[in-house]
């Protein structure tokens, strides 16, 4: 054998990519036995759960080995994977208030009150895309406990098969990165406590959200608006970064003919319930109540009002009128400068825009919760996974967003809210100017998946 296959990069990758697939699959090993030590669950759920867990794995590597990943690749991938559900696993005995005080008591509710069928009652203030999943659980001999955590970590793949999709867009054919934004995403701290610890299920609506940015900047309108829309029946949170299809409209990404999938979608996702015969004005009043259900200026988010602790009246209605209007200059003031430059607008000033959506819209806005820049954490380091000089505005966010994270999940500050929004401050203005920059110096921008062809699936996996 000639020694200089020995050295060949396919090799040395072979060489690198054994032992990280085996480091990957003894972390499964271990989840393994986190799993057989689960608090709430006999010894034949240990063993689903166990058996959920590897499939989940195994879906993580056949996404990408569907968007043509080699072996060695998906190899390499092994060990952030199994890392990431290893983290998840030891998080899955953990019962946070969410789930106590309201995930768990509507799943009682359902199976109480004949699965499905109660659907047209009045359970809890989510939309009915969700409850769904919940009165399906009610069939079951599981703990809900823990499939309701798991069915998080699915939309956790999903989600990082998005920014997959998304960072592709900005990167040569054979660049890892990726593959390194699939992992990244996984392994993020607020993704992984997201659902694996706190039981909540944000993982779903962002997910939906990046594929339907992805498709959207890929000149797929029809799934781009459809997908949008299945986002928003899930969750409120969907209008932080709504405006930019309006941006996708007006540069020609998006035709006018597609524009009324976004409500077909909706419409699809909440006609089982009114064939369970709940009422149309329950599910569009849902969003409604839940805008009014609390009235604390901030809820452990690092906002603006965190700025000025105890400085304003929790209830005052007058700053939370200003920051809603700020929040709506906002959303104006990008999709303005977006259209001056309609004709020229590169993709990575749409990645810019929505990662300005993403942070600036919440941080102006009343009454937002600690876990609603999940949409922010996750732009960020997409951005920052397709320009380096946006890691460190990606660390801004991830650090302000974690520290309200601690404070729900520990019940004690890591540290004062007004330094979470200092941070989150310094991030809007650092996405701001970045959003600038790429509007200013459209030339210097990457080669995007419009602008340069496509290497068949076969050649890209023969490199």
């Amino acid at each position: 054998m000639p020694d200089t296959l020995w050295h060949s990069p396919r090799t040395c990758g072979a060489w690198l990519a054994i032992p990280c697939g085996a480091a990957g699959a003894a972390l499964l090993m271990l989840a393994l036995v986190r799993v057989m030590g689960l608090q709430y669950a006999t010894v034949p759920d240990r063993w689903l759960i166990f058996m959920l867990v590897l499939m989940l794995a195994a879906l993580s590597l056949a996404l990408l080995a569907l968007e043509s990943c080699g072996w060695q690749l998906c190899l390499l991938c092994l060990l952030p994977v199994g890392a990431a559900l290893f983290y998840r696993v030891l998080c899955l005995d953990y019962c946070s208030y969410d789930y106590y005080d309201f995930l768990g008591p509507w799943t009682a509710y359902f199976r109480n009150n004949g699965g499905f069928a109660a659907l047209k009652d009045s359970v809890g203030n989510y939309n009915v895309p969700y409850l769904y999943f919940l009165a399906a659980l009610s069939y079951l001999d599981v703990p809900d406990f823990y499939l309701i955590k798991l069915f998080s970590v699915l939309f956790d793949i999903v989600l990082a098969w998005g920014g997959f999709r998304l960072c592709r867009l900005f990167c040569p054919d054979d660049s890892p990165r990726p593959s390194v934004a699939f992992c990244l995403l996984l392994l993020l701290p607020t993704v992984v406590l997201n659902g694996a610890c706190w039981s909540q299920c944000d993982a779903i609506y962002a997910a939906l959200l990046l594929h339907a940015l992805a498709c959207g900047l890929e000149k797929q309108g029809a799934a781009s608006l459809a997908l949008a829309g299945l986002a928003f029946s899930v969750k409120l949170q969907t209008v932080f970064l709504l405006p930019l299809w309006a941006a996708l409209w007006f540069t020609g990404r998006v035709k006018t003919r597609h524009l009324p999938l976004f409500p077909a979608a909706f419409l699809a996702a909440i006609f089982p319930a009114l064939l369970a015969g709940k009422p149309l004005p329950d599910i569009l009043m849902v969003y409604a109540a839940q805008a009014k259900a609390y009235s604390a200026l901030t809820l452990n988010a690092p906002s603006v009002y965190a700025l000025f602790p105890g400085a304003v009246p929790a209830e005052a209605s007058f700053p939370a009128a200003l920051g809603t209007a700020a929040a709506g200059l906002l959303a104006a003031g990008v999709l303005l400068a977006l259209f001056l430059n309609r004709r020229r607008v590169p993709q990575q000033a749409l990645l810019a825009g929505g990662a300005v959506l993403a942070i600036g819209i919440p941080f102006l806005l009343p009454h937002m919760h600690d876990r609603y820049f999940f949409l922010a954490d996750v732009l960020t380091l997409l951005w920052a996974c397709t320009d380096r000089r946006r890691v460190f505005l990606a660390a801004l966010v991830q650090t302000a967003s974690l520290g309200a994270y601690y404070t729900y999940l520990k019940l004690e500050r890591a540290f004062p809210m007004s330094v979470g929004a200092l941070l989150m401050l310094s991030a809007l203005l650092g996405a701001a100017w970045g959003l600038f920059r790429s509007l200013a110096s459209p030339a210097d921008r990457p080669q995007n998946a419009q602008e340069r062809p496509r290497l068949h699936s076969r050649q890209r996996r023969a490199g």
